[in-house]
């Protein structure tokens, strides 16, 4: 994350998240059980949408800045690690739940970062993801989104606006439950598009 972002990054996602990003990650969230890590936890938003099924809550933020506004929301126990996800520092099958929201685009390997959450839950555990993804292939905001994405990734700490992440997380081994896309609103044209849904670690 730019080291200018951290600070504000609540306001300026403040109209996005009254718009629709409050609600979907209440609705995704209300499926987290068990022991339940969550990778990019940025600024927490998350932290008030996990529910009495989470017996164990672990916060991944690799950003020193970040970390410490997640610490400042938590009101229930809860882990604030380092940890980047390509290296998760947890034995194989040790979670339940697994969270991503508003982070593969920003993660430096898609892949890899989806292959840890892969080895980290156990067989049958569910990945609840929310990621802003790469527009419709033909449609003009796709040609926007090339045109944009090396000026954005400067000015937004690395985030790809191109990335095709459901294709990701179905390669990495997992089972797509459900997979709605919709459109991000009061947010920039170029990282509007949206899917969020549940997958299953075969």
């Amino acid at each position: 994350m730019s080291w200018f972002v951290a600070p504000f990054y609540d306001w300026m996602m403040a109209g996005t998240e009254e718009a629709c990003l409050r609600s979907w990650r209440s609705a995704l969230l209300a499926d987290a059980e068990g022991e339940v890590i969550e990778i990019g936890a940025g600024t927490g938003a998350n932290v008030a949408c996990y529910g009495d099924a989470v017996t164990r809550l672990v916060f991944a933020e690799p950003d020193a800045r970040m970390r410490k506004q997640i610490a400042g929301k938590l009101k229930r126990p809860g882990e604030v690690i380092d940890a980047p996800a390509e290296a998760l520092p947890f034995e194989d099958a040790t979670f339940d739940t697994a969270v991503t929201t508003l982070v593969l685009c920003t993660v430096a390997d898609l892949s890899a970062s989806i292959a840890e959450l892969h080895r980290v839950l156990k067989p049958g555990g569910k990945l609840l993801f929310l990621e802003h993804v790469a527009a419709e292939e033909g449609t003009s905001r796709r040609a926007w989104q090339h045109r944009m994405e090396p000026m954005w990734k400067v000015v937004a700490g690395g985030c790809c606006v191109t990335r095709e992440t459901r294709a990701a997380i179905e390669a990495a081994g997992f089972d797509m439950v459900s997979c709605k896309a919709e459109s991000m609103r009061k947010s920039l044209p170029i990282v509007r598009p949206t899917i969020r849904g549940v997958a299953v670690r075969s």
